[in-house]
């Protein structure tokens, strides 16, 4: 009688730590959204973009996750998978929260930029007026220059493209500069000379 209860004991807690042992088993469902959390982030163009250093982190932290679940340590498993995703939404999150900065840098300065346009086009019209001592097809070509250029920067505005549309106007912003110094330097050797 002893004999079978103690096989029953037996059985029983043999019974207990194969339960337990495989109900935690792979948190495969876990694992999953993490990889699909870095998988949305780096197809985020904004994301890869402006928070790069955030993609890279998530992906460290999966690498990690792969790491624990190759050793059986569920519960890191789910520490980084929790953390690989928080990384991913962060990168989207900060992505395009700099994607909307550099739009509105970009639309202040190529804004600005057609008021320079004019009043250029305009001091050149003037000089032209005023016979002033200049190579003017070196000045109108300078000037065509950074107006070719300025179309690039609005058409890079217009595909999203943010940095390139500010490095382009500040390319046209130097055009403009160095076209009204030559104008107002000609006009002061003018001035002078009368």
């Amino acid at each position: 009688m002893k004999y079978i209860q103690n096989s029953l004991i037996c059985v029983l807690l043999v019974s207990l730590a194969l339960m337990t042992g495989c109900s935690k088993g792979e948190p495969t469902e876990e694992m999953n959204k993490a990889e699909e959390a870095v998988a949305r982030a780096e197809n985020d163009p904004d994301a890869v973009s402006y928070s790069g250093n955030l993609i890279a982190q998530a992906k460290e932290s999966l690498n990690r996750m792969y790491e624990e679940a190759d050793a059986k340590n569920y519960d890191s498993v789910l520490d980084y998978a929790a953390n690989t995703i928080t990384f991913s939404q962060r990168a989207i999150d900060e992505g395009h929260s700099a994607a909307m900065r550099k739009r509105d840098e970009a639309n202040t300065i190529i804004s600005g930029l057609r008021t320079q346009i004019q009043e250029t086009e305009q001091r050149i019209n003037n000089a032209k007026d005023a016979n002033l001592p200049l190579d003017f097809n070196s000045i109108d070509s300078d000037f065509n220059s950074a107006r070719r250029t300025f179309d690039q920067a609005q058409s890079a505005m217009s595909g999203n493209r943010y940095q390139e549309a500010i490095f382009l106007s500040n390319s046209v912003r130097a055009g403009l500069n160095a076209v009204n110094q030559k104008l107002g330097s000609a006009a002061m050797e003018v001035s002078r000379k009368k």
